[in-house]
């Protein structure tokens, strides 16, 4: 069975981790736990937009302008705890044992309490749904900051930190392909940004540029953790029993 934190000092399980696709010695967070972020970034706009279709109706998921206002749904449940998950694996991601260590910790510890912050500092209640009691124009200055630093941060992932080839090592074709990959969805979380900040000026939607940036960030973290390659395992053993 695959842990979220692995226990290296039994040759045993050394021996088993060595035949997983992408291992390496240095890896202090396995593909399971990559896999766990980038399901819910995946997940999170999908099942915002079902639960309010449900709950909230067509005319309600219509009036939306952006992720963040979901908070003001029947979704809120949904749209807090994920995000409250997300913060959590990411507080636990430790990256690789090496010399880039410290940015994997930073970049990762930055993303979760950004991803709290926007959890918990929501934005303004959109038109017609009555502010809560407590919110200030501070309480939404504060959320988009979070929310800035948190898409910042799936960019540097996704454009440094998982292209990053340690020192004296040279890319493996499989690693060369996986970096475009990388550079593909980096791009677009940074054109999402811009995208977003943009139409916001003009008083837009920016419910898709979201959307958008959360899916390159999920396939990032989905390519980085061989959710493929364990997909194609897992069916290759259904269909022999």
């Amino acid at each position: 069975m695959v842990t979220l934190t692995k226990i290296r000092s039994n040759p045993a399980q050394l021996d088993t981790l060595a035949t997983q696709p992408g291992y390496r010695p240095d890896d202090q967070s396995d593909h399971a736990h990559r896999q766990l972020i980038g399901y819910i970034g995946l997940v999170l706009p999908i099942l915002l937009i079902l639960i309010v279709l449900r709950r909230d109706g067509v005319v309600r998921w219509r009036s939306l302008d952006s992720i963040s206002a979901y908070y003001y749904t029947g979704a809120v449940a949904a749209f807090v705890g994920m995000l409250v998950g997300l913060a959590l694996f990411l507080f636990a991601y430790r990256g690789y044992k090496n010399e880039y260590y410290w940015a994997d910790r930073t970049a990762s510890i930055t993303a979760a309490i950004a991803a709290l912050g926007v959890a918990f500092f929501p934005t303004a209640a959109p038109a017609g749904v009555a502010p809560l009691c407590w919110w200030s124009a501070r309480t939404g200055v504060f959320h988009y900051a979070c929310a800035g630093v948190l898409f910042a941060m799936f960019a540097v992932f996704a454009l440094w930190l998982f292209r990053i080839t340690p020192s004296g090592e040279q890319p493996a074709p499989d690693k060369r392909w996986r970096n475009r990959i990388y550079l593909f969805c980096g791009v677009l979380i940074v054109a999402s940004i811009i995208w977003t900040s943009v139409i916001r000026l003009k008083g837009e939607s920016i419910f898709w540029p979201e959307s958008v940036a959360l899916v390159a960030f999920a396939v990032s973290w989905l390519v980085k953790g061989y959710a493929l390659t364990s997909i194609r395992v897992t069916a290759r053993s259904w269909f022999r029993l």
